[in-house]
């Protein structure tokens, strides 16, 4: 497989969990009893912790993308069925 493609699947997966990781212990300023800051929403979170999202986003889709690359790698599951089950519909 070409370095730009296990790229982009590495890309795609951080991007994905980037997305669901982002709410872990988020806490908003209504929920923390903070003064709510003028001009902002009282579900907006008290404190931003983008760097601490994005080191774990990393850590998650590392995780994610190796498992998977050791199932590709093994040819646990062939490419094959992949293509036949996701794949673009063959007219016959």
């Amino acid at each position: 497989m070409a370095i730009s493609t296990v790229l982009a699947i590495y890309f795609l997966i951080w991007w994905i969990t980037l997305f669901a990781v982002l709410p872990w212990g988020v806490r908003s300023q209504h929920e923390t009893g903070e003064e709510i800051a003028p001009g902002t929403d009282p579900g907006a979170p008290a404190v931003h912790r983008v760097w601490w999202a994005l080191r774990w986003t990393t850590v998650v889709a590392t995780v994610v993308f190796v498992i998977l690359w050791a199932i590709y790698a093994s040819g646990l599951i062939p490419l094959d069925a992949l293509v036949t089950q996701f794949g673009p519909p063959q007219h016959h």
